[in-house]
């Protein structure tokens, strides 16, 4: 029987780990999570909510209007008048259709421009609104 040896060469170069098949999959799942993401535009205005025995916790909630203790109304960072609210809100609900509202009213704020308010949203075309609250 003849034996037969086994030879390895070595290539000098050392061991080349291609990562090009890594990159597009981390491309990829970056685009799934940017077109998936839902993207929260904050009312510009921190407000001190009233406090709610009974609440439910919402998600995806894409729009916020503010009223601070003053009664002026925040849509998007910007001080926005009554007469102003429905364009914003009809804006906002063309960038996202299936979007809910929620307004964070200040617990010093009157309740008749909360009324007001919800009123516009809802002529907006907006049914589902509720207002924020803090948990006791």
């Amino acid at each position: 029987m003849a034996k037969k040896s086994l030879q390895i060469q070595d290539s000098g170069g050392g061991d080349d780990i291609n990562v090009t098949p890594l990159m597009d999959i981390v491309f990829i799942m970056l685009i799934f999570f940017i077109v998936t993401s839902t993207f929260v535009k904050e009312p510009g205005v921190d407000v001190d909510r009233p406090k709610a025995e009974s609440g439910k916790i919402r998600k995806l909630a894409s729009i916020l209007v503010a009223i601070d203790a003053d009664n002026e109304i925040w849509i998007n960072k910007k001080n926005v008048d009554l007469a102003e609210v429905r364009n914003n809100v009809e804006g906002l609900k063309r960038e996202n259709p299936k979007g809910t509202a929620v307004v964070q009213v200040d617990a010093k704020a009157d309740t008749r421009f909360l009324v007001e308010v919800v009123n516009q949203i809802r002529d907006a075309g907006v049914a589902d609104i509720a207002v924020s609250t803090e948990e006791t």
